[in-house]
């Protein structure tokens, strides 16, 4: 199956994060990360909900759901032996070391990460790629565009819960405007096509 090694960053933004996992669990490809990711995935989000005034206890509470889920539904995607090939790499900035390793740990075929300076195409190893969430989305509707419209829509079934109630079109509108425009700007193609009965 299609391996992709995620990124922190593409990990952080929740609709981004949402989308990612749930069309992971459609089997349209394996998602993958590391306990480094995951860490800084922690550090990160515990600062912006700080940030936005959220206690400490819910932020805890909220983090031990997240990572719970992610553990539970994708157990085969945290890589592990991936610390011995860091010193083989060589990187712009040598913290991100541990990304290019945990793709090569995990046989991934794709980082996915909008932090594209970060991974020279010349310092990955063959045949290791890297794309930004917005094409890795728009690859992924080519490929199984069922499974993304299916994917959405079940994220929009889950919403108003614990804040508003989102249509499919709302959270391909949100993406459009939010790190992924060319495959926001699609899905909402794909969402009318769907959504007109056949002739």
């Amino acid at each position: 199956m299609f391996s992709a090694l995620l990124d922190t960053c593409v990990l952080v933004p929740s609709r981004a994060r949402d989308m990612l996992l749930e069309i992971a669990s459609t089997g349209a490809y394996r998602p993958l990360w590391s306990s480094e990711i995951l860490d800084e995935l922690e550090r990160t989000l515990r600062t912006l909900l700080a940030k936005r005034g959220v206690s400490p206890e819910e932020a805890d509470a909220y983090l031990t759901r997240l990572f719970r889920q992610m553990k539970t539904t994708f157990p085969d995607a945290p890589v592990t032996g991936w610390e011995r090939l860091v010193p083989t790499i060589e990187l712009p900035d040598p913290d991100d070391r541990h990304v290019v390793a945990a793709a090569m740990a995990g046989r991934a075929d794709v980082i996915v990460t909008d932090n594209l300076t970060d991974f020279p195409p010349a310092a990955l190893p063959m045949p290791l790629t890297r794309q930004s969430l917005d094409d890795f989305f728009l690859d992924e509707l080519d490929l199984h565009p069922d499974l993304v419209v299916k994917a959405v829509r079940a994220i929009a079934a889950r919403t108003g819960r614990s804040g508003p109630t989102l249509t499919a079109y709302d959270i391909a509108t949100y993406l459009r405007a939010h790190g992924a425009p060319a495959f926001g700007a699609r899905l909402l193609v794909a969402l009318d096509q769907t959504a007109r009965p056949a002739p």
